[in-house]
């Protein structure tokens, strides 16, 4: 079965705040390879280890029906009560025993999730869902972000990183797999038809808070904050202290008049 982290009604409203929706490249990626291999116009997409539903609500403007499909009830109660269109519904499942008949399902995507499954039983289960011609996308984030805000991304990427480095401290073992890109899960993938995709840069628009809400929503620092929970909530508060004051800075630095210049 797969690893289960994200069980608590707390850290589920975190991941619903602060968990962003797939970036628009990677949309793009995702629905050009399908048009490419026929898979669109479909009947039914599945999102496996869905959450909170950032990646499902994108399914929903492309496919006639999608089901959100998590192990964690606490993470479906957060997207069902999230507003979205009326084709998309979620089920509580295992990502290893998805409730579809054989060749039932057009195309079957995972954001981000991937790493917590049982990888041969999910391939398998991938396998036996998908109808004939169907399709597979699965994708993630890496852990390499960089932040940008006027002459200040140098120093707040730094800021950030130097917190992500401690949080990541505490990561459960199957992170690795974020941590090679998801090349073991690529290669676990039982289709001979496959195409692995590493090239695509999406920015996303965050606020200091959202930057600092999303590693708080990551699983390594609830675990982090279960250990310690003095020492995590200080780190976080830090973090966001001085990503402020970098942010300030830049924007002082971009209102200035070439004709009136301030000292700072």
């Amino acid at each position: 079965m797969a690893t289960q982290m994200f069980e608590g009604r707390g850290h589920a409203a975190i991941y619903q705040k602060y968990r962003f929706a797939p970036g628009k490249e990677l949309q793009q990626t995702i629905l050009s390879y399908l048009r490419e291999k026929k898979a669109i116009p479909a009947e039914l997409a599945v999102d496996v280890g869905c959450g909170s539903g950032q990646g499902t609500h994108f399914l929903g403007e492309h496919f006639k029906k999608v089901v959100g499909t998590d192990i964690s009830e606490a993470q479906i109660q957060e997207a069902k009560a999230t507003p979205c269109m009326p084709n998309i519904s979620y089920l509580v499942c295992p990502a290893e025993e998805l409730p579809f008949p054989a060749g039932s399902v057009d195309v079957l995507t995972s954001f981000t999730a991937a790493h917590w499954f049982q990888l041969e039983r999910f391939a398998r289960e991938a396998q036996r869902v998908l109808r004939p011609g169907g399709c597979v996308a699965i994708s993630t984030y890496t852990l390499d972000m960089s932040l940008r805000h006027g002459q200040c991304s140098q120093q707040l990427t730094r800021v950030f990183r130097e917190c992500w480095d401690e949080i990541l401290k505490y990561s459960n073992d199957k992170v690795k797999y974020v941590l090679d890109d998801y090349k073991a899960i690529f290669e676990a993938l039982p289709f001979p038809d496959k195409k692995r995709i590493t090239d695509i840069y999406d920015p996303i628009p965050m606020t200091v808070e959202g930057v600092v809400g999303y590693m708080e929503s990551t699983s390594s620092y609830q675990t982090f904050k279960k250990n310690d929970p003095t020492a995590a909530t200080s780190l976080l508060q830090e973090t966001e202290k001085r990503n402020d004051t970098w942010e300030r800075k830049a924007t002082a630095v971009g209102n200035r008049s070439p004709s009136c210049p301030t000292r700072m």
